[in-house]
């Protein structure tokens, strides 16, 4: 695991500019390493990145009796030595995905124990819609304390109807993973429809599951008795792809974003188009060209298609630079926008005008600072802040940036930005 003691030290970063690519999306390969377990036949996963929190996914995977078997980017998973259901909480409690990993334990062998799961630290992020999703599939459930059992009472789970009270991406997908082997059909109301859930369909359908509607607010599943094993090609990082694209306009230069798949950043593009940026887009690669005025935009955040709620920590960096006032809404999570006081102290104008709401005026130039990343997305907009800030930025935590982006220092110094771990 990495040292918790690690910092990064950045530099003002005169020559940024040049390539670089994005790895393969983290928010799919943990939820394809959740769903290895289906099925006791091999599972090929590649384009994987080598990052912490898909580390944490395989150690938790072994604990359990699953091989997982690397090869640079490429993993082999079977899961035909399972073990034990019940989930390892010194490592399911550091990703918040544990949870759609205990969906398909409880799928396939109809039970699964598990504790609250973690991940990052971003105001009240409730489990409920999840257990009742798993009940309305006929699941029971007790509780040892902060441990939850849940087991289906014939040993399989039943198909059924849901409606998501609210859109939730990880709620979806581990609904769709419960209901693949559930007897009968299943029908999920108010999905989320984001490309990584629409590649994880379209992965679980190769491998014998019948879903029909991924992408769209009515997923349909009907049941299977056994899943094969398959290859999954896991898709381009967007939220990546957002970061370096966002991190090239900060630098007014040129600046390729390689491997990204532009249809999955419309709402971003138009965004930073209508503040003046120039943006280049090809068929799997985004450009940013030097700009002549960048202003203001304000934005809200939103489930996909929307503005995707983890672009909004290097976009609010971005606004720091920009000539006006823009209103920043993060309505999805409650403290996603506390990492704003570290640009406050920075010298950054940021007002907040409750904890969904802040108000930034730029262009300010920017010091560096001691500071520490608290979560995967901030702690990457810290290091962009870095990058433009007059002297010298700490920034302590980097477990928590590593999480999310695998060997970042390296890839970022590729491109010139002034970035060294120590």
């Amino acid at each position: 695991m990495e040292q918790r003691g690690t910092k990064f030290v950045i530099k003002k970063s005169k020559r940024v500019g040049g390539e670089i690519a994005v790895k393969g999306a983290k928010n799919h390969a943990l939820k394809v390493l959740a769903a290895s377990v289906l099925t006791d036949e091999k599972i090929v996963i590649n384009n994987i990145p080598l990052i912490e929190d898909v580390k944490r996914k395989e150690e938790l995977l072994v604990s359990l009796g699953v091989s997982v078997k690397r090869e640079e980017e490429t993993v082999l998973v079977k899961a035909d030595g399972i073990k034990t259901t019940d989930l390892n909480p010194d490592y399911s409690a550091t990703i918040r995905t544990s949870i759609v990993l205990a969906a398909a334990l409880l799928s396939r062998f109809g039970k699964v124990s598990f504790y609250h799961p973690g991940g990052c630290v971003l105001g009240r992020r409730p489990i409920d819609i999840f257990l009742e999703g798993f009940l309305s599939l006929g699941a029971k459930m007790a509780g040892d304390g902060d441990k939850i059992i849940l087991w289906a009472p014939k040993g399989k789970l039943k198909g059924g109807y849901f409606f998501f009270p609210r859109i939730s991406v990880t709620a979806t997908e581990a609904l769709i993973l419960a209901a693949i082997l559930a007897e009968g059909k299943t029908v999920l109301e108010n999905c989320a429809l984001e490309p990584e859930i629409v590649a994880l369909g379209d992965f679980l359908n190769s491998c014998g599951a019948r879903i029909k509607g991924v992408g769209s607010p009515t997923v349909e599943i009907q049941g299977v008795k056994k899943l094969k094993g398959g290859n999954c090609q896991i898709i381009p990082d967007r939220i990546e792809a957002a970061t370096f694209l966002i991190l090239g306009v900060l630098h007014n230069t040129t600046l390729k974003v390689a491997g990204a798949n532009p249809c999955h950043l419309e709402a971003l593009i138009g965004v930073l188009n209508k503040s003046g940026a120039r943006i280049e887009r090809g068929k799997d690669y985004l450009q940013c060209l030097p700009w002549t005025r960048l202003k203001s935009a304000s934005i809200i955040t939103h489930e996909y298609p929307g503005f995707a709620t983890d672009y909004q920590p290097p976009f609010t960096v971005l606004m720091t630079q920009a000539e006006g006032v823009s209103l920043i809404h993060e309505p999805i999570f409650d403290g996603r926008l506390f990492f704003t006081d570290s640009l406050s102290q920075m010298g950054a104008k940021i007002i907040m005008c409750d904890p969904h709401r802040v108000v930034v005026q730029g262009p300010t130039p920017l010091q560096g600072k001691k500071l520490a990343s608290p979560d995967i997305r901030a702690g990457i907009a810290l290091v962009l802040a870095g990058s433009v800030a007059e002297k010298e930025t700490v920034i302590d935590n980097v477990y928590q940036i590593d999480r999310g982006y695998a060997e970042i220092d390296k890839r970022l110094q590729s491109v010139g930005v002034e970035i060294k771990r120590v």
